[in-house]
C-alpha cells in the first residue's frame, strides 16, 4: 500500500503535472495567484535570455535593464498563451521576451544614463518610505525613520537574501566584516517570519529585482499597496533585528 501511494504522489507532483494545473488554474479558473508561481517557474529562462543577448560591457545598470525587460516580456507571455494549442510555452514566451528586450534597448537609448534601472529602483524605494512617514513625527524623527529604512533595503539589497554574498568587503576589518555577515543572516531569517503579502514584496523587489509596478501586477494589486507592504515590512525587519541585536 505504501509503495502504490507513493508512486502515486510522484505521478501527481511531477513538474509538467504540475506545470500543467497552473496553466489549468489560471486560464480556465481564472484564478491569478497562479501568475506568480508561473512567472517563477520561467524567470531563470527569461533571465538567461537576457544574459545571451545582452553581453555587457562595464555598464551593470544595462544588464539590469535587460534583465527586467525580459521579465516585463514573460509576464506578457503568461498572460497571452493558450495551453490548448498545444505550443510549448518556452518558444511562445522567447519571441515575446526578445522582443521586449529589444523594445526596451530602443527606448533606454533615448534616455539619460540617470534614469537605469537600479536608481528607478532606489527612488520607488525612498518614496516608498517618504510617503508612509507618520505625520505625528517630527521632521528629524521622519527622516530618521527613512534613514533607516534605506539602510535596511541596502542590506537587503546586498544579500540578495537566499543568494548571498561571500566575498568580504575589502574596505572593511576582519570583525566589521564578521559583524555585517551576521546581521545579514539575521535579516535573511527574519524575512521568514514577515506576513506572507510582505515576505512576496521583499523577496521579489530585493532577490529577484522586480519593481514595485511589475510585482502589483504579478500579484493583482495596486502600486500604491505595494508601497505599503514594503514599508511595513521594512518596519518589522528593522524591530526584528533590533530586538534580537540587543538579545
Amino acid at each position: 500500500m505504501k509503495v502504490e501511494r507513493s508512486r502515486g504522489l510522484r505521478i501527481i507532483t511531477r513538474p509538467e503535472r504540475v506545470e500543467a494545473l497552473l496553466w489549468a488554474t489560471l486560464r480556465f479558473d481564472n484564478r491569478q495567484e497562479a501568475r506568480e508561481p508561473l512567472f517563477h517557474l520561467y524567470r531563470p529562462y527569461a533571465r538567461s535570455i537576457a544574459t545571451r543577448h545582452w553581453r555587457p560591457t562595464t555598464d551593470c545598470s544595462l544588464t539590469s535593464d535587460a534583465e527586467q525587460w525580459a521579465y516585463e516580456g514573460l509576464l506578457q507571455a503568461i498572460d497571452s498563451f493558450d495551453p490548448l494549442r498545444g505550443a510549448p510555452f518556452r518558444g511562445f514566451a522567447r519571441r515575446r521576451i526578445l522582443g521586449s528586450i529589444r523594445d526596451g534597448f530602443s527606448r533606454n537609448s533615448e534616455l539619460d544614463a540617470q534614469h537605469s534601472t537600479r536608481r528607478r529602483l532606489e527612488r520607488e524605494r525612498l518614496q516608498s518610505l517618504k510617503e508612509q512617514a507618520e505625520d505625528g513625527k517630527d521632521a528629524i524623527e521622519r527622516i530618521a525613520e527613512i534613514a533607516v529604512g534605506l539602510a535596511v533595503g541596502l542590506m537587503l539589497s546586498e544579500t540578495r537574501l537566499i543568494a548571498g554574498d561571500d566575498d568580504p568587503d575589502p574596505g572593511a576589518s576582519a570583525y566589521d566584516t564578521l559583524v555585517w555577515r551576521q546581521t545579514q543572516q539575521l535579516l535573511a531569517r527574519a524575512v521568514e517570519f514577515l506576513p506572507e503579502r510582505e515576505a512576496m514584496v521583499i523577496v521579489n523587489h530585493y532577490e529577484h529585482g522586480l519593481s514595485f509596478t511589475q510585482i502589483a501586477d504579478l500579484i493583482g494589486v495596486s502600486r500604491g499597496r505595494v508601497s505599503q507592504l514594503h514599508h511595513s515590512a521594512l518596519g518589522k525587519l528593522r524591530k526584528k533585528i533590533s530586538k534580537e541585536n540587543l538579545t
